[in-house]
């Protein structure tokens, strides 16, 4: 098969529908667009949601809700994501570096995924409970 002899099956296309070519076609004349009107002219159209006017529906609910503008600050870094790193001494700087966390991130937390079987030390991250005494039974310190 190529891609540039694919084609529909038969019978499942039709020929685009020729308006305005006479009143045998049944489209002649106003081409289904009927009498008058913004939307029978060349060129009348309207953005989505316009109303005639009329307040839209868009702006006539209420704002909800709210969007904060640091929701993807903070990262999740694995254990399994520490061991295969090849320095000791880790901080968010290192992550970065590393390419374990985007350099958009603003804070990373370890949680206990995967295992650590190394002793490393751990500078400025945040941890869970669980991860916590994984880097601490390593042989690992923290320092907050």
């Amino acid at each position: 098969m190529q891609l540039n002899k694919i084609k529909p099956a038969a019978g499942s296309t039709h020929a685009k529908r020729r308006v305005g070519r006479g009143i045998g076609c049944g489209l002649g004349k106003t081409c289904g667009r009927g009498h008058k009107g913004q939307k029978s002219r060349s060129g009348g159209f309207h953005k989505v949601g316009f109303e005639g006017g009329q307040m839209p529906l868009q702006r006539r609910l209420p704002k909800r809700g709210f969007v904060s503008l640091t929701r993807y600050d903070g990262v999740q870094v694995r254990l399994s994501d520490l061991e295969k790193m090849p320095v000791d001494v880790i901080d968010l700087l290192a992550l970065k570096q590393a390419g374990v966390v985007s350099a958009a991130a603003l804070t990373a937390k370890v949680i206990l995924s995967g295992e650590l079987k190394r002793a490393v030390k751990l500078q400025g991250l945040l941890l869970t409970k669980g991860a916590r005494a994984a880097v601490e039974a390593a042989g690992g310190s923290i320092a907050e």
